[in-house]
């Protein structure tokens, strides 16, 4: 991919040395900075580093909010995006559901966090098209491949840190390392001051939570009918309400609403009012059915999955899920005890095995499962799904956990359409 600019010596800028020419610039980055040699030989008019190109496309224009963290990262940056929106700012955000500005779908899913230069690509788009603001989902494995350098960010953001990623990082404490080296600069941060394993600068540090005190401090809550509370921000208190539901997002509301009070100039009360309109993110606590009551979630670590059981302790829960192939194996029983500490009954099954053997992958879950008198195990998706809701009585709900609104199973390396919304829905109509 190339991308052309105005007023310099070259016509291009491109990552891809085989792109380059004498009219090409070659922006070079810790993935690709093997191929420079390449670039050269090819004729490319200069070598130039992303934090060059970033003064050269002038993006000190628009302020940048990173988030990072293992889980709530796509919900928090979803809320920051909708209520700058509502409050008349124009803004863009990138992560896992895409490339959207100022209200509008631009491009469909890819990485978390692209490349240095197709992330340059949508800002300088976003600058385009008005925007103030630009909120991005960071990942760990962008912190680590430097996929984020250059970036001059205005607000970094951190939701908390529990295990994932252990096929990439190889252990715990060196992904604990690469999430907190994201906030060891004096750039203006905003911390969960409930996580015990954040590290980070305390110039420019604010910092947000429930348990412990902080910036922007949660004083009061109730998580009947939605995540609702009360925040006080030194002697300011204000309410909020929304459709949300579980106790960690009132951890991705509240980062939410520090976030652009942070980022603005509108007030804490305006700000709060606007959280009213976020509706959540698809495939995120997303109820499929009310009656019976089934809900699709994202949650694919122990902890996410805890998450999103928990929130519903007061029910009956029938859970499917999951681990992805070609991933983390350790946190595979961990998934399974949790399942099976909170469920009534549970459900293991595939999701996107890859290259790897789908009943290898159930049975390295089973491992964390020491009765499993409750547990059904099929290997076909829709197969489990169909059995929770045959199943279900009374008031119990199912939920399915993995793949939120992820629509194919990645099996080898083909995508097979599969969406656990579409099949629940289409299940529950046979059945």
């Amino acid at each position: 991919m190339k991308i052309e600019i105005e007023g310099q010596a070259y016509r291009y800028i491109s990552e891809n040395s085989n792109e380059c020419g004498s009219e090409c610039a070659f922006l070079v980055t810790k993935q690709n900075e093997k191929y420079k040699d390449d670039a050269i030989s090819r004729g490319a008019h200069s070598v130039i580093s992303p934090s060059e190109c970033w003064n050269l496309f002038g993006l000190d224009r628009i302020n940048v909010i990173g988030i990072t963290g293992t889980n709530g990262k796509t919900t928090t940056a979803s809320a920051i995006y909708s209520i700058l929106l509502d409050l008349g700012h124009k803004a863009a955000m990138q992560g896992t559901r895409g490339f959207f500005m100022n209200d509008a779908p631009v491009e469909g899913k890819t990485l978390t966090t692209p490349t240095v230069l197709n992330t340059y690509r949508h800002m300088v788009q976003a600058i385009a098209s008005g925007c103030e603001y630009f909120v991005m989902e960071v990942s760990s494995h962008a912190i680590e491949q430097e996929r984020i350098a250059g970036i001059t960010f205005g607000l970094k953001i951190l939701t908390n840190i529990t295990q994932d990623h252990l096929d990439y990082h190889e252990s715990i404490e060196e992904y604990i390392r690469i999430k907190n080296l994201f906030f060891q600069d004096e750039s203006k941060k905003l911390i969960n001051k409930d996580e015990v394993k954040a590290e980070f600068n305390f110039k420019n540090a604010f910092t947000y939570g429930v348990e412990n005190p902080a910036t922007y401090k949660i004083i009061a809550y109730s998580l009947n009918n939605g995540v609702s509370g009360v925040l006080k921000h030194f002697e300011e208190h204000v309410p909020f309400v929304t459709s949300l539901h579980g106790f960690f997002n009132l951890y991705n509301i509240t980062a939410a609403i520090g976030a652009v009070h942070l980022v603005t100039n509108d007030s804490l009360e305006k700000i709060a009012d606007a959280v009213e309109n976020f509706g959540g993110v698809s495939g995120r606590m997303e109820v499929v059915s009310e009656n019976p009551l089934v809900i699709v979630d994202f949650a694919h670590t122990p902890d996410g999955m805890e998450q999103v059981l928990n929130a519903l302790k007061e029910k009956e829960v029938l859970v499917v899920f999951g681990a992805g192939g070609d991933r983390d194996r350790t946190k595979r029983p961990m998934m399974g005890r949790v399942a099976s500490a909170y469920a009534k009954k549970v459900y293991v099954t595939s999701d996107n095995p890859r290259f790897e053997d789908p009943d290898m992958i159930i049975e390295d879950i089973l491992v964390g499962i020491e009765d499993k008198s409750n547990v059904y195990v099929d290997v076909n998706r829709r197969n489990a799904i169909k059995q929770a809701l045959q199943e279900r009585s009374g008031d119990e709900v199912v939920l399915i956990l993995g793949k939120g609104d992820e629509t194919s199973q990645i099996i080898y390396d083909q995508h097979m359409p599969f969406d656990d919304r579409v099949v629940a829905r289409e299940l529950l109509k046979e059945i």
